[in-house]
């Protein structure tokens, strides 16, 4: 069971499963107590797909760009650095880099976000092959597409924190 004596104990103990917006979990509380990790994300991807607009590109914009800011940027949070890490995204080749990097600032450019996947389900050739195909999607069917990686990127952290 997933559940907390209180709002504050709860948005404590799994805030940080969605990238620096912690107002997710705090919305799903009163559903507590949860069954398991796929039901509590369950009610949490429902909130955020409840969210307006604003709410859910700012969700989206809370998540550091692939391969781009690693060792750099003060805001990546714990869980995205060491997702990365495991997915070798802090040891590409210069070629690698300068190849994410200009994905990376295609798809800014296009969807004006940074592009999110799940990096512990992916290769870093998957990653360079979804961002491209990606690319070609409607602005809409991105966002879509980007809350659900999010979704992912949620049940892994949560499974992790629930098996720790």
């Amino acid at each position: 069971m997933i559940t907390a004596n209180t709002r504050e104990e709860f948005v404590s103990a799994y805030g940080d499963i969605y990238e620096h917006t912690p107002w997710i979990v705090a919305e799903a509380w009163p559903q507590a107590p949860f069954s398991g990790p796929e039901a509590m994300i369950a009610a949490t991807s429902q909130i955020i797909r409840d969210a307006d607009h604003d709410r859910q590109k700012a969700l989206v914009k809370a998540h550091p760009e692939l391969a781009r800011k690693f060792g750099v940027d003060p805001d990546l949070g714990r869980l995205s650095a060491a997702e990365q890490e495991g997915a070798g995204l802090d040891r590409l080749s210069e070629a690698e880099f300068i190849a994410f990097r200009a994905l990376n600032e295609a798809y800014q450019a296009r969807f004006n976000m940074p592009f999110v996947i799940c990096v512990r389900q992916a290769t870093k050739e998957r990653m360079r092959q979804e961002i491209e195909r990606r690319l070609a999607q409607s602005p809409q069917e991105e966002l879509a597409e980007a809350l659900g990686q999010i979704d992912q990127i949620a049940l892994l952290r949560l499974k992790d924190r629930i098996a720790s």
